[in-house]
């Protein structure tokens, strides 16, 4: 696994916006488009973009080791644990690294393994991490009132038959616009320890680009991928500090309300470029794959 990882530590900036829609709803707020309480930037979590790039690669590659992925639905995860273990003697590292080889998921982003009967494998740190990502400017959470003509249970249709027949009314809450900006980083010492490899690599760049085209819902409205740029360092540990990189990408507002992504005004590769510090390699992530 080892010779197959990557070698160099990489950063990147991951741009997408909303149109009408909800892209990461508050259960703690009912629902509502998630925002930074104090300056009301809206917020994605990166669980959500994670959840993501977990079902675009079950989408392509079906399941198929070493495509599969850990967290999904209907997985029992103490229980594949418990059975991975004993498979390799109830030996922690050989576990972790059975599962390493088997899951994208783990090998990507790490996992928390310390459930099971077993006792479970402890913790894998994943090379890949993502920041939350913020909105550019502050967001607006419009709430709309939706009605539904037919009905769920027969208690529901008497209370519309003694109203009159009258709709039943729900709530439905959308972003009218906003870009949103992530972080990424990849940690070349990580991928060493899982075999995160250039193979692996290439298809989270894909995941990436690709995040909402399989995504779609009416509660999500439009969501699309706009920006990748990546920075590859020479080395495993780094040529620059990754905030310096970050800062090179510059976004202005064209309009004082913007309300589509030509409203902004993004660094073009060419500038970026013309920036870098010695040792880091820019890629425009529109030119991958």
């Amino acid at each position: 696994m080892e010779n197959n990882a990557i070698r160099n530590r990489y950063d990147f900036v991951f741009l997408f916006d909303v149109k009408d829609g909800n892209p990461n709803g508050d259960p703690d707020q009912a629902n509502l488009p998630r925002v930074d309480a104090e300056n009301q930037e809206g917020l994605v979590t990166d669980v959500c973009i994670k959840r993501k790039v977990r079902n675009y690669v079950y989408l392509k590659h079906k399941g198929e080791v070493p495509y599969d992925i850990f967290i999904k639905q209907g997985n029992i995860l103490g229980k594949i644990i418990d059975e991975t273990k004993k498979q390799e003697d109830k030996h922690i590292e050989k576990t972790q690294q059975k599962l390493n080889e088997l899951y994208y998921d783990i090998r990507t982003f790490g996992a928390v393994l310390s459930i099971g009967k077993e006792g479970g494998a402890g913790t894998i740190r994943g090379p890949v991490q993502f920041t939350f990502a913020r909105s550019l400017d502050r967001i607006y959470q419009a709430e709309h009132s939706i009605t539904r003509l037919c009905v769920a249970t027969e208690e529901e249709a008497k209370r519309q038959e003694a109203r009159e027949h009258a709709s039943t009314f729900g709530r439905k809450a959308t972003v009218p616009y906003a870009l949103y900006r992530m972080h990424g980083f990849i940690s070349a010492v990580d991928a060493i320890k899982t075999g995160f490899s250039e193979t692996d690599l290439r298809l989270l760049w894909e995941a990436l680009k690709n995040a909402f085209e399989h995504d779609r819902s009416a509660a999500r409205g439009e969501m699309n991928y706009r920006k990748l740029f990546v920075f590859k360092h020479d080395s495993h540990l780094g040529s620059a500090r990754s905030g310096q990189l970050f800062d090179l990408i510059q976004i202005k507002k064209k309009v004082e309300l913007p309300r589509k992504w030509e409203d902004y005004s993004v660094s073009s590769s060419a500038e970026i470029t013309g920036k870098v510090p010695l040792g880091v390699q820019f890629i425009d992530g529109d030119t991958i794959g």
